[in-house]
């Protein structure tokens, strides 16, 4: 088990965006999706590999979890998760 969950700047800024996006039809519903992604964050801290391995990087410790359509990557390092990005789920995965 991690010890804690650290957001990279552009996962954070990656929420920002996805909460904009959904808040153009309904503020209720974009509260709800941030809350239940930041939720799904501290449930990995628990179990860290549940997710599934990033098929585009076939790294054991890079793993995502599904949030609706989107994919929450996130990193397991010594005593921490990394959530890395989130990204819609057809978006294309950037190599950096």
């Amino acid at each position: 088990m991690a010890e804690s969950i650290i957001w990279s700047q552009e996962a954070l800024d990656d929420i920002d965006g996805i909460a904009e996006f959904i808040s153009r039809d309904s503020l209720h519903y974009a509260q709800q999706v941030v809350e239940r992604l930041f939720a799904l964050g501290d449930g990995i801290v628990e179990y860290p590999k549940a997710g599934r391995i990033v098929p585009e990087f076939e790294n054991a410790d890079i793993r995502e979890c599904f949030l609706y359509s989107y994919r929450l990557i996130y990193e397991i390092r010594a005593g921490e998760i990394c959530v890395l990005s989130v990204i819609h789920g057809k978006r294309l995965l950037e190599a950096d």
